[in-house]
């Protein structure tokens, strides 16, 4: 697939190679002024499907942003502003990440340095416009990021108001990994006739995961997953999720009483503290990290050798999300969950969508 000079540079740096499948069908539809609405597996390289064609159609003369991601939560606002330097990291683009959590004054400062690509949280770019501190009515192409997980958070409501502010003659790109009745909907009032991708079907496993589930007693999951983490050269790095915040930190202070190297994520911590747990787990530094689902959509965090479902998901589009943070681009993987006295409805949901994937697997615990 032909790329420009310089994003072919930043493509070799970064080591990509070959296109995947979303890329290869949606790069020459955003390069057409195509509206797209884009459905794939996570983990598929969908950010660059997008930002390769808008970086490589910015223009660097002009100060005003000319185009707009809007994704649902801070740590996917980083994420993909970073992403996309790294694409334009030849090319002189400037692209700022606008999300709550983080100082007002920073944000204003690379604001008025001049920007080509905002990547904004949805509540945080409203307060931006109602300051009149940024200006999006110029804005040539937007990205709706994770459209299930905004709508899940409620945000339906900032988008539109978003929308409004921005020209009628925009080019809309809506991904999401499901699409169900709201987000149709979604695509019919802000998209004209766009191409429907699909890559994966609806709400699929991602490949090259293991799936495993273990029957485990509600009071013995403590017991399993020291198991599981003691095992010699099983885990090299555990991406653990909780359906709560008091319970992420009542397992890490757990975990962290044994002798563990564990950190948690959640939305009661602050922007500082995510960051640089997150950038300790990103870089392999941190072997265990335990999380709410906060951590379970979009991020892209490559070495992760083991997702375990601590808490058993409450749906299968969750399960499908949290498993998805291994196997990233290509690699393997192993998810695992605990099925305890309690869940076997739940497992039942999940059985008979992945089927014979998922394997029962068997732990020896310690009565000790």
């Amino acid at each position: 697939m032909p790329v420009s000079a310089e994003v072919g540079r930043a493509l070799d740096s970064m080591e990509y190679g070959m296109p995947t499948p979303v890329q290869m069908e949606v790069i020459p539809l955003v390069r057409a002024g195509r509206d797209v609405v884009g459905q794939a597996q996570t983990g598929t390289g969908k950010t660059a499907a997008f930002g390769i064609p808008l970086v490589e159609a910015i223009d660097h003369d002009a100060r005003e942003p000319q185009a707009l991601v809007l994704v649902p939560t801070r740590e996917l606002a980083v994420q993909v502003r970073g992403e996309l330097a790294r694409l334009g990291q030849f090319c002189d683009l400037r692209a700022v990440a606008i999300y709550g959590g983080q100082a007002m004054n920073r944000q204003l400062e690379s604001l008025r340095l001049g920007v080509h690509i905002v990547v904004a949280t949805p509540g945080r770019l409203m307060d931006h416009m109602q300051r009149g501190t940024i200006e999006i009515g110029q804005v040539r192409t937007v990205v709706l990021d994770e459209v299930d997980q905004m709508l899940d958070i409620g945000f339906a409501e900032d988008i539109e108001y978003i929308l409004r502010y921005t020209p009628r003659s925009r080019q809309t790109l809506l991904f999401s990994a499901t699409i169900p009745g709201p987000i149709k909907g979604l695509a019919r009032r802000y998209l004209t006739e766009p191409a429907w991708i699909r890559v994966g079907g609806d709400a699929e496993p991602v490949e090259h995961v293991r799936q495993l589930y273990y029957e485990v007693a509600d009071r013995e999951r403590p017991q399993a997953l020291e198991a599981l983490l003691r095992e010699p050269d099983l885990i090299s790095q555990a991406l653990v999720f909780r359906r709560t915040k008091v319970g992420v930190d009542r397992l890490v202070e757990n975990l962290q009483r044994r002798g563990h190297d564990v950190q948690a994520i959640h939305g009661d911590m602050t922007q500082g503290h995510r960051d640089t747990v997150m950038g300790r787990f990103r870089s392999g530094d941190l072997r265990i990290m335990v999380a709410t689902n906060v951590a379970a959509r979009g991020l892209d965090i490559p070495a992760v050798s083991h997702v375990i479902n601590y808490d058993i998901p409450e749906n299968l589009e969750e399960y499908v999300h949290r498993i998805g943070r291994t196997a990233r681009m290509g690699r393997f993987g192993t998810a695992i969950t605990f099925v305890s006295e309690w869940d076997f409805a739940a497992l039942d949901v999940i059985l008979a969508h992945v089927g014979d994937d998922m394997e029962r697997g068997q732990l020896a615990l310690s009565r000790r």
